[in-house]
């Protein structure tokens, strides 16, 4: 061994190189993590969103996602080093462990543990792709977590699944949340969200045209009819929507 090279230093680099093969960002890591991202090898699949994106899309105040990124309770699966980038499930991550630590008087669901949102996060983790392509989720009464499958309702348990009732009204956490979190599916009428398409931004449908885009060239004083007339496939309803989305999105505080 080289003077001054330590076996620490010799076991961080085969960490390094194992981390380099697997395809996954070099960093820190946090030991002290709660949540395990919801992710697979196919990391284009997943959305890729900044701090400031994420608590927008997810209806959660900036400072509770950072405070949940610093304390290891939900770490940004995307990339955990600057930039720092979230992806689509970690948005409805976002959405759960908020909802769940949250008093809710229209419901009779009560503030759920730590302990408890541990367990729940572990249950969705298993349905992660299932998720992304709009798998309805909600919490029963008894602090299950539910999800709809083929019609009928079920609490996940592991790798196995128990049909169950539920009686009274859940949370999907696709549905629009929070006072700037859209519809995950379809944020407005003509406009749509994919975690395999353009990252998971929001966009026109049926098109690549990302509303931020749309947003971005109003912002610098073109009008709806302008950028009509530099998007032939867009409408003036497409651009209108799209403004008043990012609008939505951009006011998360």
């Amino acid at each position: 061994m080289s003077p001054g090279f330590s076996r620490h230093d010799a076991r961080r680099m085969r960490a390094q190189k194992e981390f380099s093969a697997a395809g996954l960002p070099r960093g820190r890591t946090s030991v002290r993590r709660l949540y395990t991202p919801l992710v697979g090898t196919r990391r284009s699949l997943q959305g890729s969103y900044s701090a400031d994106r994420a608590a927008g899309l997810a209806g959660v105040p900036r400072r509770t996602l950072y405070y949940w990124a610093k304390h290891g309770i939900l770490d940004p699966s995307v990339s955990n080093i600057k930039p720092r980038l979230w992806s689509y499930n970690d948005v409805l991550a976002l959405r759960l462990i908020d909802w769940l630590r949250s008093d809710k008087e229209e419901t009779p669901f009560p503030r759920a543990s730590m302990h408890q949102i541990r367990q729940l996060l572990s249950s969705v983790q298993d349905l992660g792709h299932r998720l992304e392509r709009g798998l309805p989720v909600w919490i029963d009464p008894n602090g299950f977590v539910v999800v709809e499958l083929e019609g009928q309702k079920a609490v996940p348990l592991g790798k196995k699944l128990l049909q169950t009732r539920l009686d009274a009204p859940g949370f999907d956490l696709l549905l629009p949340y929070g006072s700037t979190g859209p519809d995950l599916r379809w944020p407005r009428p003509t406009l749509r969200m994919l975690p395999g398409k353009l990252s998971g931004q929001p966009h026109v449908v049926d098109t690549r045209i990302e509303t931020s885009a749309i947003a971005a060239l109003a912002g610098r004083g073109l009008s709806t009819e302008n950028i009509v007339e530099l998007y032939p496939a867009l409408t003036v309803t497409n651009v209108q929507e799209a403004i008043d989305l990012e609008a939505q999105v951009s006011s998360a505080a």
